[in-house]
C-alpha cells in the first residue's frame, strides 16, 4: 500500500488511513536513497523491506494558517503576514567534540536508569513558514509546529549538541530546545544527513544559564553492535509533545529494514540503515529520542513505527554505532544560520532529482543532476557542465533537489562553497570531483 505523511494533530484524527492502515511522519518527506560513492561513514547493505504495512514517524506537527490571500487581503481587510528573518553568515567553529562510550553493565533497576538518562534528553520544537495554495486561487502562509526529540552527546568550546533525526529540524525556520529542567533556548542546525535520517544541532553554551547546565548531562553511547534479541530496551522521548515519558520492552529483532511510499511521486524506497526493532512503545513526537540498554547507554535513535490494525508493539531505532562515525563527522562541521531570502545566493544551474529509481535504471549516481548551467553563473566559473551530478554541499549528502535548497538557504551572494560532483565519463561511469563554486546573485522571476 503507499503510505502517506502527516502530522500528529491533537484536534483531528491522527493521519490518514487507507486499507486499515495509518501513516504518520514528521511533516518532511524523504526522497528515495541508494548508497552514495565515497562516503565518509560506511555503509549498511539492504535487507528485505517491510511491505503492506504503514511507516509512522514520530514527530509530533500542528498547522495554523496565517491568510495572505486576496480574500483575505480585500475582502476581510487583513493585513498580510511575511515571514521575517535576518542575514546572518555562517560562522565557524572550532570544534573538539568527541563521542563517549563505555561497556555494558545489566541493572534491572529501571527507575534509577531512566534518572541518570534523563538529564541528556532534550525537547525539540521546529517551527516553519510555507506558502501554501487555498481554495480561492490565492496562496496562504502556513505556520507549522512540530515537536520531537533529541539527546545531548557533546559540546565544543562555545556549543552543546545534540544528536536528532533529520526529519525533526528539516525545513526549520526555527529550532528550539528544551532541557530537563524545562528551560528554552534556541538552537542552529550542525549538520545533517537526509539518507541515514540523522542531524546534529548546536545550541550556544553563553545562551545556557549556570543553573541549567548544572541540571544536563551528555549522554553515554553503547555498543549497538553487541546487542541481542530479548535483552531489555528503554525508550525516552517527548511523546504527544507533552514532555518527556519512558517506556519500556526488548530488543525484537536486529537488521531490520524498512520501506516507505513518497504519495507525491509514487516511489517506494527501502531504508538504507539496518534498524533495531523494539517492543517499546515509539510514538509522535519520540522521533530523535534515545533507545537505551539496562545501563543506561544510548544504544539506538528512535525513529519510527509500523501501525495498523493487525500490527502492535513493532518500533524502529537507528542502531547507534552504525552512524557514530557520521555523527563525528556533522558535529565538526560549520554551524549553519539561514539567510534572509532577499539575500540568498545561487549556484548557477538548473537541475532535477536522480531518485533511488532512476540511479538504480540507468545506472547513476543518486544525487542532482545539472540540466542546464547558468552563462556567467558560479556554477560555469567553477568547470561545471550539463550532465554532471551534484552529490554533496561542504561535506553535507545531497540526495535530491529538496536537500539542495535545503542546504542553500544558508549562503549569501559571494558566499564559497566545496560541491562534490559526480562526472560521466567516456566509458558510461562517473567519477567523483570537488569544485569550488561562488554564489552568485539569486535570479527573480518577472
Amino acid at each position: 500500500m503507499d503510505n502517506q505523511y502527516s502530522y500528529y494533530n491533537p484536534n483531528e484524527t491522527e493521519g490518514n488511513t487507507s486499507n486499515g492502515t495509518t501513516f504518520y511522519n514528521n511533516g518532511q518527506g524523504d526522497d528515495g536513497k541508494t548508497p552514495k560513492k565515497k562516503k565518509e561513514h560506511k555503509k549498511m547493505p539492504k535487507a528485505v523491506a517491510v511491505t503492506g504495512l504503514a511507516l509512522m514517524f514520530g514527530v509530533v506537527s500542528s498547522a495554523t494558517f496565517l491568510t495572505t490571500n486576496y480574500v483575505g487581503t480585500k475582502v476581510l481587510k487583513l493585513g498580510t503576514t511575511q515571514k521575517s528573518t535576518s542575514t546572518t553568515s555562517t560562522s565557524a567553529v572550532t570544534s573538539n567534540a568527541s563521542l563517549t562510550k563505555t561497556s555494558s553493565v545489566v541493572t534491572s533497576d529501571v527507575s534509577s536508569v531512566v534518572e541518570n538518562v534523563m538529564p541528556s534528553i532534550v525537547s525539540i520544537t521546529n517551527m516553519s513558514v510555507q506558502e501554501v495554495q487555498n481554495y480561492f486561487g490565492g496562496t496562504s502562509k502556513q505556520e507549522s509546529e512540530s515537536a520531537g526529540t533529541g539527546i545531548i552527546i557533546s559540546q565544543n568550546d562555545s556549543e552543546l549538541l545534540v544528536v536528532t533525526n533529520n526529519h525533526v529540524v528539516a525545513g526549520s525556520d526555527t529550532l528550539t530546545v528544551t532541557f530537563a529542567d524545562g528551560n528554552s533556548v534556541e538552537a542552529n542546525i550542525k549538520g545533517t544527513d537526509s539518507e541515514y535520517d540523522v542531524a546534529v544541532v548546536a545550541v550556544p553554551l553563553d545562551s545556557i544559564s549556570e543553573d541549567t547546565k548544572k541540571a544536563i548531562s551528555v549522554a553515554t553511547l553503547g555498543d549497538s553492535t553487541e546487542l541481542k534479541v530479548g535483552e531489555p530496551a528503554i525508550a525516552i522521548g517527548n511523546a504527544l509533545g507533552y514532555g518527556q515519558s519512558v517506556t519500556t520492552g526488548v530488543i525484537s529483532a536486529l537488521n531490520r529494514s524498512v520501506s516507505e511510499t513518497d504519495q507525491t511521486t509514487g516511489e517506494t524506497t527501502e531504508s538504507s540503515v539496518k534498524l533495531i526493532q523494539t517492543d517499546a512503545a515509539i510514538n509522535p513526537g519520540n522521533s530523535g529520542g534515545a533507545l537505551v540498554n539496562a545501563s543506561g547507554e544510548v544504544i539506538g535513535i528512535n525513529s519510527s513505527k509500523l501501525v495498523g490494525d493487525s500490527v502492535e508493539g513493532v518500533g524502529y531505532a537507528i542502531p547507534i554505532s552504525d552512524v557514530s562515525d557520521l555523527i563525528e563527522n556533522l558535529m565538526n562541521q560549520e554551524t549553519k544560520t539561514k539567510v534572509a531570502e532577499a539575500d540568498q545566493g545561487a549556484i548557477g544551474i538548473k537541475g532535477m532529482s536522480v531518485s533511488t529509481e532512476y540511479s538504480q535504471q540507468l545506472n547513476m549516481p543518486e544525487g542532482v543532476y545539472v540540466s542546464e548551467v547558468t552563462k556567467g553563473g558560479g556554477a560555469e566559473k567553477a568547470g561545471m557542465t550539463r550532465g554532471c551530478i551534484i552529490t554533496g554541499i561542504n561535506g553535507t549528502t545531497v540526495s535530491s533537489m529538496d536537500d539542495l535548497q535545503e542546504q542553500l538557504q544558508y549562503y549569501a551572494k559571494g558566499d564559497e562553497v566545496e560541491l562534490t560532483i559526480q562526472v560521466p565519463q567516456s566509458n558510461g561511469e562517473y567519477q567523483e570531483q570537488s569544485v569550488n563554486v561562488t554564489f552568485g546573485a539569486k535570479q527573480t522571476s518577472k
